[in-house]
């Protein structure tokens, strides 16, 4: 079989929404959180490839599976993170809930409505936060908080790219009941420019989203590991920036992302305010002993 990584897009986490391994997070994770990055990464193309029929993406995410499961060493990004979970001893139980996700964006293209979204996000999104928990040695009682801020940053990817997931991948991650509401079909997507109820419809979901990331707020208080407590609260901001574009751009006309200029101030803002804030407010929840701690 071909190796994965022949079909990688050539993005990489630096084009991402949210910072990756950055340079806020403690070196000791970084490793493991890039060869999980690039797993995953690998996985996404594969399921978003142009030129791979429905069989063999398929085919390709099992091969990953198998191989992150130490069946064959075909594979080098499941090798590699194979390894980096054993060394942590880390089981692989989050690499294989986004395997899950991505085979459904592979064979499922439209969702009824926001539960079913919700559904997909929490193999799509949610294990991303989960394992950046674990990794850090965070209690359990975190991951409510951050199943929400994970599940915001997926829609809020779904909403930037609604327009190229309908023309490029008959995608549709807006929920159905919520455009049909609208008066909104599908075929609006493949438009130059989104019409007022197409703007109407996306603005209903980015409210719905803000509301998840409200539901998050209280995620960085509860983290005990410095650095990462500051590492989520750049991501919320970015979040929550993203989100305000959202409110005024059309995403079929343009791309509707953060400069780098603006991302660099947003996180440095981000950095001093999570500080400040423990500084003067009562300490975080106790780690709890999960391996990667």
């Amino acid at each position: 079989m071909t190796p994965a990584s022949e079909l990688r897009s050539g993005k990489t986490d630096r084009d991402e929404n949210f910072p990756v391994a950055s340079w806020i997070i403690h070196p000791r994770h970084r490793a493991l959180i890039l060869a999980f990055y690039n797993f995953v990464r690998t996985a996404d193309d594969i399921a978003d490839h142009a030129l791979l029929d429905a069989s063999s993406k398929l085919a390709m995410l099992d091969e990953l599976e198998t191989g992150l499961l130490g069946k064959h060493d075909e594979q080098p990004e499941a090798v590699t993170l194979r390894e980096a979970f054993a060394e942590r001893g880390m089981p692989p139980r989050h690499a294989l809930d986004l395997l899950t996700a991505f085979r459904m964006d592979v064979t499922k293209l439209r969702y009824a409505d926001w539960d079913e979204l919700i559904h997909y996000c929490s193999f799509s999104a949610m294990p991303v936060g989960r394992f950046m928990l674990e990794v850090h040695g965070e209690d359990k009682a975190t991951w409510r908080a951050s199943d929400a801020i994970c599940a915001a940053l997926q829609i809020n990817n779904h909403l930037q790219d609604c327009g190229k997931d309908y023309r490029d991948l008959d995608r549709v991650y807006l929920p159905q009941d919520i455009m049909q509401r609208h008066g909104v079909s599908v075929e609006a997507l493949e438009q130059p420019k989104s019409s007022p109820t197409l703007l109407e419809c996306l603005r209903e979901i980015v409210a719905r989203n803000e509301a998840l990331l409200r539901e998050g707020d209280s995620l960085t208080a509860h983290i005990a590991d410095a650095r990462f407590a500051c590492n989520i609260a750049v991501i919320e901001k970015f979040a929550w920036e993203i989100s305000k574009l959202l409110r005024v751009r059309d995403p079929l006309v343009e791309k509707v992302h953060l400069s780098k200029a603006s991302m660099a101030g947003y996180a440095l803002a981000a950095i001093a305010g999570c500080l400040w804030h423990r500084t003067t407010t009562s300490a975080p929840v106790p780690r709890s002993t999960t391996p990667g701690a």
